[in-house]
């Protein structure tokens, strides 16, 4: 009796280690596909995004610097990737520019809408943001007595631009430009450069060119004593950051990983002032820091990452 009780014991024991590692108790998390736009600010915060996760146990596949939204986009509709961090004033004028709006909470909204439809969910924005800045150089604002866009208008022939290369087809750039302050595009003089990355800043410091497009929160801004232009005509959203997430992906996460996925996300948002989206500009554009150690500091320093 003793023998057949042992078995039936050992039995039972096989049954509960089956079921802890193979059914509805399993804690294996899938895995994500993280990407980011190009530049550094979209890449540090895309890479936050892998480190708290991997920490929580999810194997991560990184694609971040896959280029501007007209990349991004696409590849979160398609699966290419899962997540990406995205600015809610861009990404709203991206679906349908008469949605933007200097209100954080309503970009945030119509967003959240336009993104449902292609089965996309938007989780918590920053209470920082990094908008677009149309900017000069001191001598220039004061050999021409610039201090909003709509000055550049008159004499727009007669200064080389710094734009990106998606600034054409960017409701908010090349769109803003034209349609607002009657500036052609592509201007007559045209460099064009990836916004809010240093070789733009610095094309524009060693006078290559002499307007160019920035991220409010670009380092060089203040490093270079560069001249911010009023959008005198508000042409320009409120960009908060936020984590957009395939539903797809969010359907393989059982009812509590959901939450605790979502939570670790907006636990990072939560953190991300403008203050500290400048710094860490000036942490990986001015001390030369890598992304990845720019993302794990800050992690650590704001209790998101364990030792």
């Amino acid at each position: 009796m003793r023998i057949h009780r042992a078995l039936a014991l050992g039995a039972s024991l096989l049954v509960l280690l089956s079921a802890c590692t193979t059914g509805g108790g399993s804690t294996e998390k899938p895995t994500i596909k993280i990407g980011s736009d190009g530049f550094y600010e979209s890449q540090v915060v895309a890479e936050m995004y892998a480190q708290v996760l991997e920490a929580a146990g999810y194997t991560v596949e990184r694609n971040l610097g896959l280029g501007p939204r007209t990349v991004t986009s696409p590849a979160l509709e398609s699966g290419q990737i899962d997540l990406k961090p995205e600015y809610i004033g861009s990404g709203t004028a991206f679906y349908d520019a008469t949605k933007n709006s200097p209100d954080a909470a309503a970009n945030a909204a119509a967003l959240a809408e336009l993104l449902a439809a292609k089965g996309i969910t938007v989780l918590d924005y920053s209470p920082g943001e990094d908008t677009n800045a149309f900017v000069v150089r001191q001598d220039t604002a004061e050999e021409y007595g610039l201090t909003k866009i709509s000055d550049l208008t008159a004499i727009q022939d007669e200064l080389t631009w710094g734009l990106p290369p998606e600034c054409e087809t960017n409701p908010l750039c090349g769109g803003a430009l034209a349609d607002a302050y009657g500036i052609t595009f592509p201007p007559q003089n045209l460099e064009t450069l990836a916004a809010c990355d240093a070789p733009i800043a610095e094309a524009l410091n060693s006078g290559a060119i002499d307007v160019a497009e920035l991220c409010s929160t670009q380092p060089a801004i203040g490093q270079f004593g560069f001249v911010v232009l009023d959008d005198d005509q508000n042409t320009q959203p409120a960009e908060n950051m936020a984590p957009i997430v395939r539903d797809d992906f969010l359907a393989k996460l059982s009812e509590a990983d959901r939450t605790a996925f979502e939570k670790l996300l907006n636990d990072v948002s939560a953190k991300l002032t403008t203050e500290a989206l400048t710094q860490l500009g000036v942490d990986i554009n001015v001390d030369q820091k890598d992304i990845e150690d720019a993302a794990k500091d800050f992690l650590a320093a704001n209790g998101l990452l364990s030792a």
